[in-house]
């Protein structure tokens, strides 16, 4: 069963606690690649989101798994590189609404890239 299956519950809501459980379970080594530059972060984001849509999930589902982990990301991590610190200062700004709405557009810009 993928990580993204354990994320999203029976009913169709998101499993904060899994999202964290999983990003916890990332090694530093892991975390330093996917974070150290941009390219590497999208790249790891568009994985996931392939493997969200290979398991069913719709955009909505996607953009709220996007954002539950950019809350954990923001609360946990430094940004490493100057497009990190955007989205994060972005991020510390941005209501409820506004971050969900980044989240979604986080998610669209992955799969352009496809």
């Amino acid at each position: 069963m993928s990580e993204e299956s354990h994320i999203v519950k029976k009913d169709g809501e998101i499993a904060t606690g899994q999202v964290e459980t999983t990003l916890n379970r990332l090694s530093d080594d892991q975390k330093e690649d996917i974070l150290s530059n941009f390219e590497s972060f999208k790249s790891y984001l568009g994985k996931r989101i392939q493997l969200g849509e290979s398991i069913g999930l719709g955009e909505e589902k996607l953009a709220k798994i996007a954002q539950k982990v950019a809350d954990y990301l923001a609360a946990h991590e430094e940004p490493r590189n100057r497009e990190e610190k955007l989205l994060y200062e972005l991020w510390k700004v941005g209501d409820e609404d506004q971050r969900h709405k980044l989240a979604h557009l986080l998610v669209r810009m992955v799969q352009a890239d496809k």
